[in-house]
């Protein structure tokens, strides 16, 4: 199955997630208890950028039972993800010993996750879910003390939120806006590259939203200063949450003002204008120049898509 088989037009990873969260059952600890003793349970076990995975001959499982997670060295605080296909699910971590523990076995990978969801080892959709479980699993690694007071944090609400028990200050997961943006100029659209991308690579332009700003605010401010380009008609498409660690990108289009291009090298290698036919074939793989455009597995590539359908 080729990648625009596994994320067709519209449904990059992650916007897939048929977890019922069932918000009211994080206040009952005596109901969250039984559904993790539950056969049906399951659980995704993640470390940093990578996913725990079963092996079973030639196939991999994420999808373990708590048994399994904790065989595997999870750590056993389990943070409830909600109820799907009958049975709870919970995201689990693992400590970096436990992780590297496991190196070598042959009945367990830790693997990083964007490879695996890109070849299509992990259902699409599965990835809603397994992003939900990296977000909160990285929060609660990241924010295990108080930003008020400094004292060591609980973990409450089955992992959905944090109590100092010193100043009673309460903590949240957060979740970062980012704008992501296909600007066009008639007929060509603007593409940029990091130094980190693949060679030959360019996405579209993006960057977080401020305090106080507005999407199209951002929008119009991270165009300009990655690229010198002014740009109006701010258009949202939709959102891709991005659990890198946990991001939303919003996906907007945008028409540019001006043509000339004044690149921030702080930020970007480099920032083109693209026809359509180069976007087109940026896109297949196929540009005479070994230029490619962004995988379907991020909004990057739906953006541009929908605007080489016209549909922007």
């Amino acid at each position: 199955m080729s990648p625009f088989d596994l994320f067709p037009l519209g449904q990059p990873a992650f916007v897939q997630n048929a977890v019922d969260r069932a918000a009211h059952l994080r206040f009952h600890d005596d109901q969250l208890i039984a559904l993790e003793r539950n056969p049906s349970t399951r659980a995704y076990v993640v470390h940093r950028d990578s996913l725990l995975m079963k092996r079973e001959g030639d196939a991999m499982r994420a999808l373990l039972t708590i048994d399994e997670a904790l065989g595997f060295g999870a750590n056993p605080g389990t943070i409830f993800l909600g109820l799907r296909d009958g049975g709870a699910l919970f995201g689990m971590g693992i400590s970096p010993a436990a992780a590297e523990a496991l190196a070598g076995r042959d009945d367990v990978a830790v693997t990083e996750l964007r490879g695996i969801a890109m070849q299509g080892t992990i259902p699409p959709d599965e990835l809603g879910a397994i992003a939900m479980a990296k977000s909160m699993v990285s929060w609660h690694q990241r924010h295990g003390f108080c930003a008020n007071c400094g004292t060591r944090t609980g973990m409450r609400e089955a992992g959905w939120k944090r109590e100092c028990p010193n100043c009673k200050t309460e903590h949240f997961p957060r979740t970062d806006p980012v704008v992501i943006s296909l600007v066009a100029h008639g007929d060509k659209c603007l593409l940029g590259r990091q130094q980190r991308f693949p060679p030959g690579m360019y996405s579209c332009l993006a960057g977080f939203v401020e305090a106080a700003e507005t999407i199209e605010d951002a929008v119009r401010r991270e165009v300009f200063e990655e690229s010198g380009i002014r740009c109006a008609d701010v258009t949202y498409y939709m959102t891709q949450p991005w659990p890198y660690p946990s991001s939303l990108m919003i996906g907007c289009s945008a028409r540019a003002l001006n043509e000339d291009i004044v690149v921030d090298r702080t930020e970007l290698e480099d920032v083109r204008w693209f026809s359509r036919e180069e976007a087109r074939l940026m896109l297949a793989r196929q540009h005479p120049d070994g230029l490619s455009g962004p995988h379907p597995f991020a909004i990057a590539h739906h953006l541009v898509g929908r605007w080489l359908k016209g549909t922007e």
